[in-house]
């Protein structure tokens, strides 16, 4: 049991459990662990925390054994978004991949060994699934870390990640509550707006929540958007409409309301994180999430600070803060009970789709039904099994795959926060693999054609995109790549809503590790 610093008063304490810092460094910093003791019950993982499964579990039992109940939370979605594997790219494919399969097993499957991955390393928290609806295909946040952009489709594989994920008895936080779908702008840099009415929201945006909800979701992320249907002066995170109004008495649920990064610019850039964190606690939401840039003691200090400061000036009420703490240790109380009876039930009745008594799942997978092997149906393999099938294969002619080393020209675009640049992207590595002498460029701008040309000289060319319907300058690069070389092949690894062309043309559904394996598969004839 957890014993408190003394001098810590309630208040205090409170303002410290409903925060989700991060830190840098992969061992637990001495502020961190000082922190703990005095209350902080939460905190977050990034990519730079992590260079191994067994350095990230020393890791969280080094946070546990300053505090036994702390909520370690992660973002991992799989796909484009790993933080567990942010170096090599992931072992799972991202939404988009398990929405163009469409198999709800294999998404509850995916999720499930995802979340047994997380818990062995002592993860209880995390920050997905994204249950947006990607309406907007210009999104430049959202894309492939939606399920897609039927609300049907995305509401019954939410359902089913969430329902995953929590037999391995880690925390689903679904996100980005009311739907960050249908907008144009990424939150990190500025506030979107969605301009929908409130028969659409209610139609298309919330459907997928209330399938998370009915599926027993612990926790739900807001999104930093504007939605003046819903609430016309403030956005979702500081939002008594939309968190309490809509998300609470509306809609039924309990569960933790959890914010976005308070970093990111839709709230530092308008209400600052001190200001923005007391609105939001006001709001209805529960935890604080804040350590993706600010990563430090001063960040937890001035929020800690500011909040008991709203409340003994009277902005902010201590009932709330109180309330919103106490969900935490709720929530922290789930997990532990979670992650013993999954524990206790690793092997559970084979060949079953169904819970067991305990919570425990078993989800059979198909096999392959696009292009390569049909794969492993065990669940170390269930990722690959996933992209396989998730593949999208389209034929111009007749196309041979290739024999001979070819050149990798990547048309890379710049990533968007969420996703990050450290994680790599691609098929050569695994085209590599297969046919060794593969060469490789990166390639970006107005010259991008005709530059990847020249690099490529006589070889066969494999060219890799990243949502070419977004980027003016990636698709003239294509027009000219195929002009002048016809037998190209074109690799899709974002949303494919451009037209296929291209000798060969596959689409990925996705740019996890496990997606540039697949399509290598397929283009070399595996």
């Amino acid at each position: 049991m957890t014993t408190f610093a003394s001098g810590t008063d309630t208040l205090t304490r409170d303002a410290l459990t409903v925060l989700q810092p991060g830190f840098t460094g992969t061992t637990a910093p001495d502020w961190l662990l000082r922190r703990l003791g005095e209350g902080l019950a939460s905190v977050g993982l990034f990519g730079r925390n992590i260079a191994a499964p067994d350095q990230l579990a020393a890791l969280t039992a080094q946070l546990r054994a300053e505090r036994d109940d702390v909520l370690v939370a992660i973002d991992e979605e799989g796909g484009d978004v790993t933080r567990l594997e942010v170096r090599t790219g992931s072992s799972f494919p991202g939404n988009h991949a398990l929405g163009a399969v469409d198999d709800v097993a294999l998404t509850e499957a995916v999720a499930l060994e995802l979340g047994r991955r997380l818990a062995a390393c002592g993860v209880n928290l995390n920050w997905a699934p994204s249950a947006d609806v990607n309406s907007n295909p210009s999104n430049p946040v959202i894309g492939v870390r939606s399920f897609g952009a039927d609300t049907d489709l995305v509401a019954r594989h939410t359902a089913a990640y969430v329902t995953g994920l929590q037999a391995a008895g880690v925390a689903a936080c679904t996100k980005h509550f009311p739907g960050h779908g249908d907008t144009a702008v990424d939150s990190h840099h500025a506030l979107p707006r969605i301009d929908a009415d409130l028969s659409v929201l209610q139609a298309r945006e919330l459907a997928p929540f209330r399938a998370a909800i009915a599926a027993g979701s612990r926790a739900v992320m807001s999104a930093h958007i504007l939605v003046p249907a819903l609430d016309p002066d403030r956005p979702a995170t500081l939002s008594r409409r939309i968190l309490t109004g809509l998300l609470r008495e509306e809609l039924g649920y309990e569960g933790l309301i959890v914010t976005d990064g308070m970093e990111m610019q839709a709230i530092a850039a308008t209400y600052g994180i001190e200001r923005g964190s007391v609105l939001a606690i006001a709001a209805g939401a529960d935890a604080i999430c804040v350590g993706g840039g600010l990563a430090d003691d001063d960040t937890v200090r001035r929020l800690r600070d500011a909040l008991v400061a709203a409340v003994r000036a009277g902005d902010l009420a201590e009932e709330r803060l109180a309330d919103a703490a106490n969900r935490v240790r709720a929530l922290a109380e789930w997990t532990a009970a979670a992650a013993a009876t999954s524990r206790s039930h690793t092997n559970g009745s084979n060949g079953s789709n169904a819970s067991n008594g305990s919570g425990a799942r078993t989800v059979t997978v198909g096999a392959s039904s696009a292009g390569g092997p049909a794969g492993s149906d065990s669940t170390a393999d269930v990722g690959l099994v996933a992209a396989r099938r998730a593949l999208t294969v389209t034929r111009s002619g007749a196309f041979s795959p290739l024999t001979e080393a070819p050149y990798v020209a990547a048309l890379t675009p710049v990533a968007n926060i969420a996703v990050g640049d450290e994680t790599p992207w691609g098929v050569a590595a695994e085209l590599a693999r297969l046919l060794p002498g593969t060469e490789t460029g990166s390639f970006t701008g107005e010259d991008a054609g005709s530059s990847a040309l020249a690099a490529a000289g006589s070889r066969p060319v494999v060219a890799v995109v990243r949502d070419e319907h977004r980027h003016p300058w990636m698709a003239a690069a294509l027009d000219t790549l195929l002009a002048a070389r016809p037998d190209s092949v074109v690799v899709e690894m974002g949303v494919p809503q451009s037209a296929p062309r291209g000798a060969l043309h596959i689409a990925t559904h996705g740019a996890a590790r496990v997606c540039g394996q697949a399509a290598a598969e397929v283009i070399a004839g595996e």
